[in-house]
């Protein structure tokens, strides 16, 4: 029998962690198609059937499902000692991927990581733009970022980005005109109210508090889209009301192209969190990114 190539049993092991192709594919920054043909001249190889494949799935068979469980951890051991060689560097170099959601991408991660990427010029970051909860470790993520309403709790997690944020409402002033301003969030049931669609299809609910009374609001509006940007858009061209980040309409709220709403019942919430699993031995990149975050907590907190 010939042995197997060892980069034929990473793909084989990628594959199997991430529950399929295109899931491997993404996070190794190679193609589907590759990792398939890798996996198909390892079973010709071992003279036997490792994944069962399907439309829907890829899951692994008996056989394969023991292959994994001895490789992985191999393959695991070989990353940690590799990185204690990186230790030693003065700059440790290797890839840090990470899943954050869409609000993190645009609004937190640019000037962090410019200047993590400078202090580090070893290091490459990946970033996966997401804004539905996956397990991040099956999908190959080294880390992610998410609320605390979201994580799990098997998982380390450390503030980064502002400390607390707020969801608010807001519309064009050529809007409010026609249409008059609300004074409780019961009266957005009469206005065109532009939605946010995630991911997973769910329509997210507005929600306002003040005091003890919390009012949850399904929007109904011209536009439901899950793109902010369009949101956005649409609000400030006067379409309808927009409920999303102050910091993505805060731009246009202090040039004035839209007017807040509703203020006495926006509510603060905790700010996102950079969660990782815990374990003995972390990759450098991933200590390295998790070190810089907590110096730059520290160094925002002192001001």
């Amino acid at each position: 029998m010939v042995e197997p190539d060892l980069a034929d049993l990473k793909a084989f092991v990628a594959v199997t962690a991430a529950r399929g192709f295109r899931n491997a594919a993404a996070t190794r920054g190679v193609s589907a198609s590759s990792l398939s043909e890798a996996v198909r001249r390892l079973e010709q190889q071992l003279g036997v059937r490792l994944l069962n494949r399907t439309t829907r799935s890829v899951t692994p068979t008996e056989a394969g499902q023991r292959l994994f469980e001895r490789l992985s951890p191999a393959f695991s051991e070989i990353s940690t000692a590799l990185d204690a060689v990186n230790l030693f560097r003065d700059s440790p170099t290797g890839t840090l991927r990470l899943n954050v959601p869409s609000i993190a991408a645009r609004e937190i991660l640019p000037a962090l990581l410019s200047r993590f990427l400078a202090a580090h010029p070893g290091i490459t970051v990946e970033v996966a733009s997401n804004d539905t909860f996956i397990d991040i470790l099956a999908a190959g993520f080294d880390a992610g970022i998410r609320y605390d309403e979201r994580l799990e709790r098997d998982m380390i997690a450390v503030p980064i980005g502002p400390p607390m944020q707020r969801m608010i409402a807001a519309a064009s002033p050529a809007y409010l005109h026609r249409h008059g301003e609300p004074r409780h969030p019961d009266e957005l049931v009469r206005h065109a109210c532009i939605g946010h669609r995630f991911e997973s299809g769910v329509l997210a609910i507005w929600e306002f508090a003040r005091g003890s009374e919390t009012v949850r609001i399904m929007p109904n509006g011209p536009l439901i889209a899950s793109v902010i940007e369009l949101q956005r858009r649409a609000a400030i061209d006067g379409l309808g009301i927009v409920y999303s980040f102050d910091e993505f309409l805060r731009p246009a709220l202090d040039d004035g192209t839209l007017v807040p709403i509703l203020h006495d019942w926006w509510q603060p919430f905790t700010g996102p969190r950079l969660y990782y699993a815990s374990r003995e031995h972390m990759p450098a990149p991933l200590r390295a990114f998790v070190d810089f975050v907590l110096q730059d907590n520290a160094r925002r907190t002192a001001f």
